[in-house]
């Protein structure tokens, strides 16, 4: 019997506005989602939701898309999928602090373990770490550099001004709208 995570797995390369991205599948959904990666595999657009993820992340970059309909499967430690299903419930053009998942995971003292699994997370865009900031204001860290991040906050705050993110003019900082996160989340 074959091990799922040994089941044939896809990529597929995109141009985006952030420079070149690969998106990976596995038998269960989108397995990870890379910034300027090289070309060295085929382009395999038949997989599973390869086509679908593209289309949906050329949506998102023209800005005709807010929320992605796409099975997730990111490899983490149970701690890390509990702060990224987190992740996915901050809606598009919000941003929380570091403190807000935490407590909403239930570990109100673990900021820094969050930032540890934000920082891990295989899927950016598409599980929202940008969306991640700290207490104090600023942009805060992102695994793929602070330009990309200022750049997706950005985009959702062109579309969606009233949610109350807004850049201090000349100085590219970012100031968190405080709110919830939905409940429920896993």
């Amino acid at each position: 019997m074959m091990d799922a995570r040994m089941e044939r797995r896809a990529r597929c390369y995109m141009d985006s506005p952030l420079g070149l991205l690969c998106l990976e599948e596995g038998p269960a959904g989108i397995t990870a989602l890379r910034f300027a990666c090289e070309e060295t595999w085929q382009n395999e657009r038949d997989g599973l939701y390869l086509k679908d993820a593209e289309l949906q992340l050329r949506e998102y970059f023209a800005g005709k898309r807010t929320a992605f309909d796409l099975p997730l499967s990111p490899a983490g430690t149970p701690f890390q999928r509990k702060v990224w299903a987190a992740l996915l419930e901050i809606p598009y053009g919000e941003v929380r602090t570091y403190q807000q998942i935490a407590a909403a995971v239930g570990s109100p003292r673990a900021c820094r373990a969050v930032g540890g699994a934000n920082g891990a997370n295989p899927i950016p865009i598409l599980i929202p770490c940008h969306r991640v900031v700290p207490k104090g204001g600023g942009l805060g860290g992102y695994a793929y550099g602070a330009d990309k991040k200022q750049y997706l906050l950005t985009l959702e705050a062109r579309k969606h001004e009233e949610t109350g993110i807004r850049a201090l003019s000349g100085i590219g900082d970012w100031l968190p709208f405080p709110g919830k996160l939905t409940e429920g989340f896993r």
